[in-house]
């Protein structure tokens, strides 16, 4: 019986694709980055700390005063907690899918262009969700807030053209390919 060309690499199987892996730890690292830079060390903004002009009626938390911190902190801390919770399943989805030669997977531009292309998706959607659509908090609120939110925009805009470029421009990982030791004979 004949068999098409598709059917015989049906048969074979194709390596799996590092693209969900990798787009979801970006997402999970850049949420990582805005919490820990944005939320914490700069303490630009909190989850919460623009609900005095939000579009959706949450009420008010002063991140300047101790119980405002405290439910603006526990907001973070559930941010923080989804952003973990990405990581975790970015790597599980990455080690099922990469049985083999596991280290070279983390030299691949495949999944570093995915990752960062999941960084850039995180800024976009998170961008445009709570700053401008629900309005929970801005990058840096106050006088220009709005060139702030569209400068984390265009961040993630860039992120996702450079990740989908970088990720274009390195050779399909495949787990299963022997690595340079192993191919040469001796």
């Amino acid at each position: 019986m004949a068999t098409t060309t598709g059917e015989a690499r049906a048969g074979v199987g194709q390596p799996a694709s590092i693209q969900l892996p990798g787009i979801v730890l970006g997402v999970g690292m850049g949420g990582f980055v805005d919490g820990i830079l944005l939320h914490q060390l700069l303490q630009w903004h909190h989850m919460l700390s623009s609900t005095n002009e939000d579009h959706i009626g949450v009420k008010y938390y002063n991140p300047h005063t101790v119980s405002g911190l405290e439910m603006n902190t526990l907001w973070d801390g559930i941010f923080h907690t989804v952003c973990w919770l990405a990581v975790l399943l970015g790597l599980a989805v990455l080690y099922s899918r990469v049985t083999h030669n596991r280290l070279r997977v983390w030299t691949s531009r495949v999944l570093w262009g995915w990752t960062l292309l999941g960084w850039g998706l995180f800024n976009l959607v998170e961008g445009v969700l709570d700053h401008h659509v629900l309005g929970i908090h801005h990058v840096y609120a106050g006088d220009g807030q709005v060139w702030w939110d569209i400068g984390f925009l265009a961040l993630g805009a860039l992120l996702v053209v450079g990740g989908y470029l970088l990720q274009r421009s390195g050779r399909p990982f495949d787990p299963n390919a022997p690595t340079r030791r192993e191919g040469r004979s001796a």
